[in-house]
């Protein structure tokens, strides 16, 4: 007769409420896990792994203070539990590898992609013993897409070149607030003014930081950044109000991506 996995004690850590409760709640439908503790700084998930020795540990990177790498470096990348990185920047995933995390989380993650790291958790403790290729095989695979995407120059804007006769204007992204179809063309905004860009909306989303703008209808996108508020209307559509005072419709068709990149449902 199989003997019964050991319940599990995990432990997550970031310096956001809201992320630190998005992970709390999933793992709180998992019946394999016992205990979830949450520290919202480096220095209190250094005291909670020496002293409660978590099974495994969702790890936020960017924190003030002491951050993710600095707890690997306090308890010994060999006396971590295992880990999981999470953060919105793909650029330390270098080094999650050359601590050996099991996975890293690409904020804003699917439940489906959770559901993964932890698949990889629960095969990893009921035997440690790596596999050939685990290192890799332990980054889901738009973590590596990112990576190579970002290894090429151009592939994700840093800004926006827009011509006007003989002139070429840098925009950088993150100046922009948001960005409106224009027929075939789009309309950038950034600090006050409107700018003509000769591509289509699909073409220019496909080149922005996801993980910085999001799409919240079919003729809009905006820079997450420059959101001050959203306002609940009708039929599951909300207004969107940007610090510059523009208000903008976000149709139910967009919540969902929304509600991904902020962590939490609205």
């Amino acid at each position: 007769m199989a003997s019964q996995p050991k319940p599990l004690c995990a432990l997550v850590v970031d310096d956001e409420a809201p992320a630190r409760r998005r992970i709390c709640d999933l793992l709180a439908r998992d019946d394999d896990v016992a205990s979830v503790l949450r520290a919202e700084n480096g220095v209190a998930a250094i005291d909670m792994i020496q002293r409660s020795r978590p099974d495994i540990v969702f790890l936020d990177v960017q924190m003030p203070g002491v951050d993710g790498f600095g707890v690997v470096e306090a308890i010994g990348p060999e006396n971590m539990p295992l880990t999981v990185f999470v953060t919105a920047y793909d650029h330390f995933a270098i080094r999650a590898f050359e601590v050996e995390a099991i996975d890293y989380l690409l904020k804003p993650f699917s439940g489906r992609r959770y559901e993964q790291t932890m698949e990889r958790v629960k095969e990893r403790l009921a035997d440690p013993r790596p596999t050939e290729g685990d290192s890799a095989g332990g980054f889901g695979p738009e973590l590596l897409e990112l990576v190579a995407k970002r290894a090429t120059p151009g592939a994700i804007w840093d800004w926006i070149a827009v011509k006007s006769r003989d002139t070429t204007r840098l925009l950088m992204s993150e100046d922009i607030d948001w960005i409106e179809a224009a027929g075939v063309y789009v309309t950038v905004h950034s600090k006050g003014d409107a700018f003509l860009y000769r591509a289509g909306l699909a073409a220019v989303a496909n080149r922005l930081d996801p993980f910085r703008f999001v799409r919240i209808h079919r003729s809009h996108i905006v820079n997450v950044r420059s959101i001050a508020s959203l306002e609940r209307r009708s039929h599951g559509e909300f207004e969107v109000m940007l610090k510059t005072g523009t208000r903008l419709m976000m149709s139910r068709t967009y919540r969902g991506e929304v509600e991904a990149i902020l962590g939490q449902p609205l």
